[in-house]
């Protein structure tokens, strides 16, 4: 299983802005080998990294996109699903029951649910609100979409165990049609070997390290 390790910043604490401006990100592993195992065009860059501190972890995307698509609906669910988003879905074992999953645009929103096998979505589960924080900013040329969660909410839903946390990594890009439609381009850091684009299959996780 493909892994990442989660460098420790100690007692320091990152002030989540999405500027793209803080070094210390600098301190965290860059993590760009994403690709889209459906479709055979080139993926354009996408950076991540992580670190965390001893109450927090932290998140950074870094996406090169110079025409972001937001559908425009007020419908937090249906605009995230027709939207250019990252995503993070978490896991306690492969088994898939449950798993929790976030799911964020450009702008900032969020569609966070808890989910079980065979796509049963339950849309009503939030992540606690005093849990989680989400900066995001378009650029012209990329957007940076920072996250941060609390460990000890990772560990309340068993997310968090041994210093490890069984990460699924991904980005929905959508493309315009001649017909004017989008239709979405799959991308991850882990390729599932599906026959068609899913994410939500236990061969998409890889392992999040957290060192000390």
């Amino acid at each position: 299983m493909n892994s990442y390790n989660v460098k420790s910043i100690k007692d320091t604490e990152i002030n989540i802005s999405a500027d793209g401006n803080n070094p210390i990100w600098e301190e965290a592993n860059s993590l760009t080998n994403f690709t889209s195992p459906w479709d055979n065009k080139p993926v354009k860059k996408i950076e991540f990294r992580a670190l965390h501190n001893s109450e927090k972890i932290f998140f950074q995307f870094k996406v090169e996109d110079s025409q972001t698509h937001i559908h425009p609906s007020k419908d937090k669910n249906e605009s995230i699903n027709d939207s250019d988003r990252i995503e993070l879905f978490f896991r306690s074992d492969s088994s898939l029951y449950p798993y929790y999953c976030l799911e964020i645009d450009t702008t900032g929103r969020i569609m966070d649910f808890k989910a079980r096998p065979n796509r049963e979505f339950d849309f009503n589960w939030n992540w606690p609100t005093q849990e989680i924080a989400v900066k995001s900013l378009v650029n012209k040329n990329n957007f940076i979409v920072e996250i941060e969660i609390s460990l000890q909410s990772l560990k309340n839903l068993n997310l968090l165990k041994n210093d490890i946390i069984e990460t699924g990594i991904y980005r929905a890009k959508y493309n315009q049609q001649e017909d004017s439609t989008f239709k979405p381009t799959w991308i991850t850091w882990i390729n599932p070997n599906t026959e068609i684009p899913d994410f939500h299959t236990p061969t998409s996780f890889g392992v999040l390290i957290l060192d000390q």
